[in-house]
């Protein structure tokens, strides 16, 4: 399935939760749409990373932060703000779409607070910046404000309308 037909696919989805669980029409909803459709490729939910040739758990994102710190050589701020903006997306999508997961292998509270926190990051380097990031910091804001509801509507949206879902890989997402 093309991106686009999926991009659209998850749009009408999140739309259609937010609206049962009279949550309106939220702002941040063509964000989760863009997440889900980002996701659905492997390589972009575990990213190559500086420390590792592969980022698969929140440990290890959260040592590439550091790593950007530890080397003033190789000192990219703007790739801790990626790598923050991904730990916030991906424990919102483990949270929200494969949260069964989450509570067997992890701490869910230890997830939502990682993921608060890092989109909280994102938002006040984005208010600091003069930069078009800047417009975007009310989004994450609002993202590290409401994590739990998000994750309960993506788990929502995964339990009402992926049940009759597309073949596509996405969905045949399997963990330990």
């Amino acid at each position: 399935m093309p991106d686009v037909e999926l991009r659209a696919f998850f749009d009408r989805a999140l739309q259609a939760s937010f609206h049962d669980l009279a949550l309106g029409n939220d702002p941040a909803s063509p964000y989760l749409a863009d997440l889900l459709t980002r996701f659905a490729r492997t390589e972009n939910l575990y990213p190559c990373g500086l420390v590792m040739p592969r980022l698969e758990t929140v440990v290890d994102l959260l040592l590439e932060t550091q790593a950007v710190w530890e080397d003033p050589a190789h000192f990219q701020p703007e790739h801790e703000v990626t790598v923050c903006r991904h730990v916030g997306d991906f424990t919102l999508f483990m949270t929200g779409i494969f949260r069964e997961r989450v509570e067997r292998t992890a701490s869910t509270g230890y997830y939502v607070a990682q993921g608060k926190r890092a989109y909280h990051f994102v938002s006040e380097h984005g208010r600091a910046s003069s930069r078009a990031t800047a417009a975007a910091a009310p989004l994450y804001r609002r993202l590290a404000d409401q994590f739990e509801r998000y994750a309960g509507t993506l788990d929502y949206a995964r339990r009402v309308y992926f049940v009759d879902h597309p073949r596509h890989p996405f969905f045949q997402l399997r963990f330990g």
